[in-house]
């Protein structure tokens, strides 16, 4: 097997109505620009939240990888 090098970056998706759209939508928009997508792991949730408390977004922050070919 030939060797072979990842680089990873690290991307927040948003969404108004779930992490799991806001991590999808991350990764589809790496997909758009970065070829060889590996892997896409969440690493951290949280809540964008307005004056009065209530959720405006959810937010999946994911660390992705893809294959390295510079």
């Amino acid at each position: 097997m030939a060797e072979s090098v990842y680089k990873v970056i690290e991307l927040i998706g948003t969404s108004k109505e779930s992490w799991e759209k806001a991590a999808t939508a991350a990764v589809n928009r790496a997909g758009k620009s970065l070829r060889d997508l590996r892997v896409a792991e969440v690493v951290q949730l949280d809540l964008q939240l307005d004056s009065k408390g209530k959720v405006e977004a959810y937010r999946a922050k994911l660390k992705v990888s893809f294959k390295f070919e510079g």
